[in-house]
């Protein structure tokens, strides 16, 4: 039975292999120079936006331009900074419970402590703290278990702050770019004393250039800080049910 699959499977692939080929060799040249054409004009399409792209940032002018550029760049060391720190204090809780328990039940509160200082993350180091002070009593343990793990959110939230301003400010540099071309744009209209549609399209265009840019931006780190948040939530979630198991674990192995 098990020689009949195997030659099935085989014949099956052989016909699939055979079937390709008549495929490609049915191929005409007309066919093949159409394929060539359409992933030429993908290319030109990639490339015209890029370049399109680079106009219209130039278009929107330098000055504001570039400082919504760096509010992105910023943002993006900013946030790209966070979800590695965020990754790497991620603890399987349980796993480390559980081996704690083992610690405590084989080698003590000393064994424990060992593997809690070996352990990354901040559930592991606030372990430690609790388990540090176990000879100061439960209530002692608890305070620190507290305590640190403020200590241990305040980190998870470091520069989240920036990385909300940048939100903030991309879309207002945006608007005030808008703003300062609309007025370029009347500055010119007094200056000839023409009303010309020209001059006055070509100043709402560039205004109006730095508002997209600058919401762009803004869309853009809204994500990034929305992701980062929900992982904070989810850490310090996992770090206070994992202190209720370790107070409960201490207060039996009393």
């Amino acid at each position: 039975m098990k020689r009949f699959f195997t030659i099935l499977a085989i014949s099956g692939m052989l016909f699939l292999g055979a079937s390709q080929t008549s495929y490609a060799q049915e191929e005409t040249p007309a066919q093949v120079s159409e394929q060539m054409a359409t992933s030429d004009e993908a290319a030109v399409k990639n490339t015209g936006f890029r370049q399109e792209l680079k106009q219209r940032m130039i278009e929107g002018g330098p000055a504001f331009m570039g400082i919504v550029l760096l509010t992105l760049i910023f943002g993006l060391a900013i946030a790209i900074e966070r979800i590695i720190y965020l990754n790497m204090a991620t603890t399987k809780t349980g796993k480390l419970i559980a081996d704690v328990e083992d610690a405590i039940n084989s080698g003590g509160v000393e064994a424990a402590k060992e593997l809690c200082r070996n352990t990354k993350g901040p559930v592991a180091s606030i372990f430690y703290q609790g388990l540090d002070r176990m000879d100061e009593g439960v209530d002692n343990v608890e305070k620190a278990v507290v305590g640190y793990g403020g200590v241990q959110m305040g980190l998870l939230e470091k520069n989240v702050s920036w990385l909300s301003l940048f939100i903030a400010l991309a879309p207002m540099l945006g608007f005030m770019g808008t703003v300062i071309g609309m007025i370029q744009a009347f500055d010119r209209i007094e200056s000839t004393g023409i009303m010309s549609p020209a001059t006055v399209a070509g100043g709402i265009k560039v205004a109006l250039l730095t508002t997209v840019f600058g919401l762009v931006v803004a869309i853009i780190l809204q994500i990034f800080y929305n992701y980062i948040i929900s992982k904070i939530d989810s850490i310090v979630n996992n770090m206070e049910d994992a202190s209720i198991k370790l107070i409960d674990i201490l207060i039996r192995k009393k």
